[in-house]
């Protein structure tokens, strides 16, 4: 099952330019393995243990993405080798992400999280938070982060057109502020019930998790 999942989710991708990120949280080891050995390199998790746990165990040349909700107080356990973390919802967290990166002599790419779902469970900028927050001298503040573009996660509904207005939204918003900032080049959003939508509206990064390895 797990490599026709894989197989139909990459002969979707062919022809578009967009990233999988295989989103293996709760998922075992002996599971990711073999989505390995199938030719998967990027792994997206939620919680910081359970990603440091599967680093210490899986193959070095895997991509580690933080897709999840980041404390503060957790950042030092993956600063010295997450590739990208997608969910940065505060300029303290970057700080943060920034004072680590220093620690580890890395520089760590970021996603800024908008927030753009009609839902209190969720988290991220503003649209207008995140521009004055591009505004601000980044480089300088914070020399060892990467601002390199942004995440979105839509509302879980069934309204289809309220899911694609929403990335829409979002994919104009990149387009605007790529004009100005064009270190912008990552646009994450879609999962898997709605990937195919996120990329008809513009993503160039889906986090894909159920479709790939079925429901826990």
């Amino acid at each position: 099952m797990l490599s026709d999942n894989i197989h139909k989710i990459q002969h979707f991708l062919a022809d578009k330019t967009c990233t999988l990120v295989a989103v293996t949280k709760t998922h075992p080891v002996e599971t990711l393995q073999e989505a390995y050995n199938l030719g998967l390199r990027i792994f997206g998790e939620n919680r910081v243990q359970e990603m440091v746990s599967k680093f210490n165990e899986l193959p070095k040349d895997i991509e580690w993405h933080q897709i999840g909700h980041l404390q503060s107080n957790k950042v030092k356990m993956i600063a010295p080798f997450v590739k990208l973390i997608h969910s940065v919802d505060s300029k303290e967290l970057l700080a943060e992400i920034n004072k680590q990166a220093i620690k580890n002599n890395r520089t760590i790419d970021c996603l800024l999280q908008i927030y753009i779902a009609s839902e209190d469970t969720k988290f991220g900028f503003s649209y207008e938070e995140a521009e004055n927050l591009l505004k601000e001298n980044l480089d300088t503040l914070f020399p060892n982060v990467r601002i390199i573009g942004f995440m979105g996660m839509a509302t879980n509904t069934d309204d289809e057109l309220q899911v694609r207005n929403e990335f829409k939204n979002l994919k104009t918003f990149f387009d605007i502020q790529q004009t100005t900032f064009p270190a912008l080049k990552i646009l994450s959003m879609g999962m898997s019930g709605d990937y195919e939508m996120a990329i008809e509206e513009g993503s160039n990064m889906i986090r894909v998790g159920s479709a790939i390895f079925g429901s826990r």
